[in-house]
């Protein structure tokens, strides 16, 4: 008898409101979708960033200056200048680190570069030859910047493609000089179109030899970054070892947690950043959920005569 009144109950609700009851269910269809979809969405933006920490080599590892951020309050520690010429030469001797294959040391910026009245704010690169393998570039026109180059502080840059299109459109690149903080930089090469690679945009990117960036456009004697590459996979846990080790006898650290620098794999940067995009797809489902509950009818207090059948 409970189960026949419930259902009869239940059937009358829904025929004497037949719209709110179709605007009910569209709605619970459509947080269902929501939450299928914001978990799409977190799974594709996960396997995104993964693919662009990839584009990176496996066998890479980031020497960042400064100690390593635990919250937003200590994001200055980024723009430390703990590396050094000293740490540089250190690194790429054998005796301290048997197993690293390159080492390239980075400086960058964001600067204007401009040529007969167009400018263009573009990220500045000051680096070596090694970027055309550790970052895969091969220049479309022209020639990459070379280890004599970087020896003699020369004046070249390689501009990429979108720099290349605001400067000088469908003309000629190669061989005109554009200036950097007033210094000319003659063009040597020009990047093709690569899109982002890595989170850098290297179509929006300038590259320099890094000792012509330190001295005439950063002003700087410190390195941003060391990138450097392992001679295998298998080496990766042992050559960070021994770049802790060989900074912190550079700098004369004895206690690892007073270090002025990080190290940072790829397997390292992959693990945080699906830390990352987990919590936040689970919180973009809570909230989908939550909304999905939020769907609700108003009920009526007290009842008349005719609605007590039992």
């Amino acid at each position: 008898m409970r189960f026949f009144y419930t259902f009869h109950t239940a059937f009358e609700g829904l025929r004497r409101n037949r719209s709110r009851s179709a605007l009910t269910v569209l709605g619970i269809v459509i947080g269902i979708a929501a939450v299928m979809l914001v978990m799409s969405i977190g799974s594709s933006a996960q396997n995104l960033i993964l693919s662009q920490i990839q584009g990176l080599g496996t066998r890479t590892i980031a020497v960042i200056p400064g100690r390593e951020p635990t919250g937003p309050s200590d994001a200055a520690q980024l723009f430390s200048d703990s590396l050094k010429a000293r740490d540089l030469d250190l690194l790429r001797r054998k005796e301290n680190v048997p197993e690293l294959k390159n080492i390239m040391p980075i400086v960058f910026g964001s600067e204007s570069i401009s040529f007969e009245g167009e400018t263009y704010r573009a990220t500045v690169f000051g680096g070596t030859e090694l970027a055309t393998e550790i970052f895969d570039l091969a220049p479309s026109e022209g020639e990459f910047i070379s280890d004599e180059d970087v020896r003699s502080r020369a004046d070249v840059v390689v501009i990429g493609s979108k720099v290349k299109g605001e400067l000088f459109g469908d003309s000629e690149a190669m061989g005109k000089r554009v200036r950097i903080k007033d210094r000319a930089l003659r063009v040597i090469g020009v990047l093709p179109t690569k899109g982002q690679v890595s989170f850098f945009n290297f179509d929006e990117a300038v590259f320099a030899p890094y000792t012509t960036a330190q001295q005439f456009i950063f002003g700087i004697k410190y390195f941003h970054r060391f990138i450097v590459e392992a001679e295998s996979e298998g080496a990766i846990d042992r050559t960070v070892e021994d770049l802790k080790a060989t900074l912190r006898e550079s700098h004369g650290i004895t206690d690892p947690d007073k270090d002025d620098f990080f190290v940072q794999t790829q397997a390292d940067l992959a693990s945080r950043l699906s830390v990352i995009t987990n919590v936040l797809t689970l919180f973009l489902a809570s909230v989908a959920a939550i909304s999905l509950c939020g769907f609700s009818r108003p009920w009526r207090c007290g009842a008349r005569r005719a609605h007590i059948r039992y």
